[in-house]
């Protein structure tokens, strides 16, 4: 079991928001998951923004970056985490939210690790052979392109858009497709880049 002890921390640290992060938002809303815990612990979220937005690091919702994308908040990080459930022989391809935040969450729970932008997913060809997928942000469709690089009896876990409600969701390729089943509502940054091609309505 891990501890999560903090131990003597640098000037000006955040060992208090961090704390206050885990008992007040994580361990409240049901996550409770040691490795989930110990690695949101252990990544310090200020150090993905910029200085002007360190201060928010450890807020209960997702700081904005603009075009330059999202720190999503601990609770979907959190939640996405322990959805995953990585494990040492998983190969991963993190689609990333503009940060890094969510691939150095994982990278030590996982064999290997590979990082796409949204925009790079979202045009995505070929096969690949990852057993894992997670996407920072919520879609509105997953592109064939991109279900394609899951390996047969891989999952996936991503935001996802439904009725213009963002909730957390999770797949698996069965007989080489993937569904995207909701499992709960929560907020999540939009990734526009998955956004399905708007319909033509007449008066």
């Amino acid at each position: 079991m891990t501890d999560l002890t903090m131990t003597r921390e640098r000037p000006n640290d955040t060992s208090i928001a961090r704390r206050a992060m885990i008992d007040s938002q994580l361990r409240t809303s049901g996550v409770n998951e040691e490795y989930v815990l110990a690695r949101m612990i252990a990544v310090l979220r200020e150090d993905f923004l910029p200085q002007d937005k360190a201060p928010l690091a450890y807020i209960d919702r997702a700081v904005s970056l603009g075009d330059a994308g999202h720190l999503a908040s601990p609770l979907f990080y959190g939640k996405l985490l322990l959805e995953a459930q990585p494990a040492k022989d998983d190969r991963v391809l993190v689609v990333e939210g503009g940060t890094g935040y969510l691939a150095e969450l994982l990278r030590p729970l996982v064999a290997e690790l590979a990082t796409v932008s949204a925009a790079e997913a979202a045009g995505m060809t070929g096969e690949g052979n990852y057993t894992l997928i997670v996407i920072d942000g919520a879609i509105e469709q997953l592109p064939e392109g991109l279900a394609a690089q899951l390996a047969e009896n891989g999952r996936i876990v991503s935001g996802l858009v439904l009725r213009q409600v963002t909730r957390l969701a999770a797949g698996r390729k069965v007989l080489g497709q993937v569904a995207l089943q909701p499992v709960e509502d929560i907020g999540i940054p939009v990734l526009h880049a998955f956004d399905a091609p708007k319909r033509w309505t007449f008066a």
